[in-house]
């Protein structure tokens, strides 16, 4: 398995970010807690991309799935060790190098130690959002039913049709996949057997994929916000996965 170009260029978005940084499970984590009152026993797992809960980009998005009213957890499953963000903009960073210290063996026990955190604290219902690196760790979450519903956006490193067909076998995870035009990690021909596999009432829990056209891969959390389609890209996606948990979570 391997990312791709699109998994680390992209754009910086603006704004100022209101969660904090806290501590759940012995792992640093950006926390973003709605003004109004909310369900304690439920949160929003942010499985950010390569760029880790560092990027204001992902505190943003934290923060907004917060203003509607969930509270949101984007751990740094990372290790502090994500890819520096001035390398966003250049789009030539050698990944490569980074993903040996970023294998399943390495993270997937950094994310249960956060979810260990989680339950210690009451939490009972967890929604997991997954963007490109962190859909993998979505679908690895919900195939241990560790997850109460999943929405992934571009995700990266999945096996087509394998982790599909597991998914129908063994998740009770409600699944929302948000795709789009241009994307190698998850392309045309691997939405459309996400369709085939789990659409059409086969996956009882729920299935839908949101289809974005002239976006590319990364456009949810990292795409260029003066180009008017890749904007309501990423608001449409932002808008299924808010709606996805209401119905769900």
């Amino acid at each position: 398995m391997s990312l791709c170009k699109d998994c680390v260029s992209g754009a910086i978005h603006e704004g100022t970010p209101e969660g904090k940084w806290e501590t759940i499970g012995g792992v640093n984590s950006y926390v973003a807690t709605p003004t109004v009152d909310y369900p304690k026993d439920k949160v929003v797992l942010f499985l950010t991309d390569v760029f880790g809960p560092q990027l204001i980009n992902a505190q943003l998005l934290a923060d907004s799935f917060a203003k509607n009213g969930f509270k949101t957890i984007v751990p740094d499953y990372l290790n502090n060790d994500p890819i520096p963000v001035e390398e966003l903009e250049s789009g030539k960073f050698n990944i490569a190098t980074w993903f040996p210290n970023h294998t399943t063996e390495i993270t997937r026990p950094i994310l249960d130690k956060v979810l260990a955190g989680l339950k210690e604290q009451g939490v009972v219902a967890i929604g997991a959002t997954g963007y490109c690196f962190g859909g993998r760790y979505c679908f690895d979450l919900a195939f241990d039913n560790l997850i109460k519903v999943v929405a992934t956006s571009h995700p990266s490193l999945l096996q087509v049709p394998a982790d599909l067909e597991k998914y129908l076998a063994v998740s009770k995870a409600p699944l929302l996949i948000n795709s789009c035009t241009v994307d190698t990690q998850f392309p045309h021909e691997s939405q459309a057997k996400a369709d085939e596999i789990l659409g059409n009432g086969k996956f009882a829990p729920g299935y839908k994929r949101e289809y974005f056209e002239g976006c590319t891969h990364g456009f949810a959390v990292r795409g260029d916000l003066n180009d008017p389609k890749v904007k309501a890209g990423k608001e449409g996606a932002f808008k299924s996965t808010v709606e996805w948990f209401i119905a769900h979570l």
